[in-house]
């Protein structure tokens, strides 16, 4: 089946979408003075004290809905897949920021943190839900 309208739409919108998060993941871990700048001393020791499998974890969400975004784009059925790991990712990440962290998000970012992790999990749920979608009417193969 040719790929609609839609698929070019949502693609383009969430690669956009999904590279803001991994712009942010990456000047995060490069330390990037510039951008890093913004964030208060207690911000950054929280986002600079993440265990390694929080890191990987939030590494694996944004970089695998980049790649979602790009497979939604070339019409892959792999890109349900690409999404369902990035949201794996983003549930860990979400859980240890929230959760097992010593200090939790909330009392670092304020509760406006909490609303916009919300979204986040509202558009990967949105994006597994349309791939899937796709992939059951035959527009991705």
């Amino acid at each position: 089946m040719k790929k609609t309208w839609h698929v070019w739409v949502v693609g383009i919108l969430t690669l956009f979408w999904n590279s803001v998060g991994a712009f942010d993941y990456l000047m995060t871990a490069t330390k990037n003075d510039s951008y890093m700048a913004n964030f208060s001393a207690e911000q950054l020791e929280f986002f600079y004290g993440f265990p390694k499998w929080a890191d990987a974890a939030w590494a694996c969400g944004v970089w695998f809905s980049v790649l979602g975004s790009l497979l939604l784009l070339f019409g892959s059925r792999h890109a349900l897949w690409a999404f369902v790991v990035s949201f794996i990712g983003m549930n860990v990440t979400t859980s240890y920021s929230y959760i097992l962290a010593e200090t939790s998000m909330i009392n670092v970012a304020g509760p406006e943190a909490l609303a916009f992790s919300a979204v986040i999990f509202v558009v990967a749920i949105l994006l597994i839900w349309y791939a899937r979608r796709m992939k059951q009417v035959g527009v991705l193969c």
